[in-house]
């Protein structure tokens, strides 16, 4: 099968700005090259080229010189992006593929699209790993031509084409590409199957690879197919806040739940879990004892039980030991662990503090609580429940305190020990990150 201009252009369209993952290596070369080869043709193709420097190998450097020289000639803009490894125990690939597109996602321009060079073979690679990990139809459907990426899409235009074919293309318009040395060390899985696994597959049978493409996207389509029958009823189970009510998933069958469970934490872009921990989840969060507070740790984040729903939070530091002293109330008081900053400004119903009350922050308060708007004392274990406040928002919702009285919780109530009348004195505002 013969690569022609016409069938990227067709692939690529309506979309005429594109960022373009350039490694070097020939598959990308190719890619950049059929892309000019258009921009030539059709002035508004707008070209990007972004080249990521993970710093492993010892060529890296040279292949950041070789990148620029192309994209020069070529005269595409080039952004070089250097970028740190995460240790997270993950493996070398995985961790540098999540820095790769976490460099994309921050490189990105209104209105441009996201163009990766992965082709055919890459398809079957991808594919038999999937297997290997056990996983289902969504694992299986492999990478698919095009998808959702951030607020644009990720397309893969060669995706139907061989190695094989992007070979002829290089060497009928004598490009030259980089090596990675990396490659030939069949110690990575990817490796492994490319170097020893598929060229026996390919020679026993000359169209595995094309029927190993058909299989993974007739995955996706069942998937897909999936994603539409169970969308209005996946949405009835929902909360405004994302949460999924767990009572009517109990009369569901297994594979229905699962099916329900996996599409919700992918609502929220979870990294799906396996079939064991989907288990985990529902036996030990979702089941679990009604006096409890269960929980589940998969990755920053937590699936939690909160009023009979299933809830996806980030995992937060426990802040029950925190004191914060606040020495000038004039001026913000900043929060640790990503929890904002607060502050006092007039026109509220707490009073302002005596000259010799030291003002602090804390998260924790003993003893019976007296509320304005409340009868009675009260713990303020049973005044978070009463505001319905998660059992994971608790420790981390700043409290003020003047001396050892405590005064008010942020966003939510002022103690009678801390009242004045409405709006002769000051109020807290809490200024949450990222809000």
């Amino acid at each position: 099968m013969t690569m022609t201009q016409p069938s990227l252009v067709q692939r690529l369209s309506p979309h005429r700005q594109f960022l373009v993952a350039f490694s070097g290596g020939l598959d990308s070369t190719v890619l950049l090259h059929q892309l000019v080869c258009w921009r030539q043709q059709d002035s508004s193709v707008v070209l990007r080229a972004i080249h990521i420097h993970h710093g492993i190998s010892a060529n890296a450097d040279s292949w950041v010189t070789h990148c620029q020289r192309v994209c020069e000639e070529w005269q595409v803009p080039l952004v070089v992006e250097r970028v740190q490894l995460v240790q997270s125990g993950a493996g070398l690939e995985a961790e540098a593929r999540q820095a790769r597109y976490q460099a994309f996602r921050e490189t990105l321009q209104t209105g441009e699209v996201l163009l990766t060079a992965q082709h055919l073979d890459d398809q079957s690679e991808t594919l038999l790993l999937a297997l290997k990990r056990g996983s289902g139809p969504a694992g299986l459907s492999a990478m698919p031509v095009d998808a959702a990426f951030g607020n644009t899409r990720l397309i893969r235009p060669l995706l139907h084409d061989s190695r094989e074919t992007l070979l002829a293309w290089a060497q009928k318009h004598a490009l030259t590409w980089i090596e990675d040395e990396s490659n030939q060390d069949d110690a990575y899985d990817r490796n492994f199957l490319r170097l020893r696994v598929l060229p026996q597959l390919n020679a026993r049978w000359p169209h595995f690879a094309r029927a190993l493409a058909r299989s993974a996207a007739l995955c996706g389509e069942q998937e897909q197919l999936l994603d539409e029958l169970l969308a209005d009823e996946l949405s009835r189970l929902l909360s405004d806040e994302g949460a999924l009510t767990i009572a009517p998933m109990i009369e569901m069958s297994a594979p229905k739940r699962a099916a329900i469970l996996r599409r919700w934490l992918s609502l929220h872009h979870a990294p799906m879990p396996s079939r064991a921990m989907l288990g985990r989840l529902w036996q030990e969060v979702a089941l679990a004892r009604e006096d409890a507070s269960p929980c589940l740790n998969l990755g920053d984040f937590e699936v939690r039980r909160f009023q009979q729903q299933l809830w996806w939070v980030k995992t937060q530091i426990s802040q029950t030991e925190t004191v914060l002293t606040w020495p000038d109330i004039a001026s913000p008081l900043s929060l640790p662990d990503n929890l904002g900053e607060l502050s006092l400004v007039a026109g509220g119903d707490i009073r302002a503090p005596h000259k010799y009350e030291v003002v602090t922050v804390r998260f924790s308060a003993s003893g019976k609580l007296h509320i304005v708007g409340r009868n009675g004392g009260r713990k303020l274990k049973k005044i978070w429940q009463e505001f319905g406040v998660p059992p994971w928002l608790r420790d981390t919702t700043p409290l003020l305190f003047y001396g050892e009285t405590f005064i008010a919780a942020a966003g939510y109530f002022v103690t009678q020990e801390g009242a004045c009348d409405a709006g002769n004195g000051i109020q807290l505002r809490w200024k949450r990150t990222g809000s």
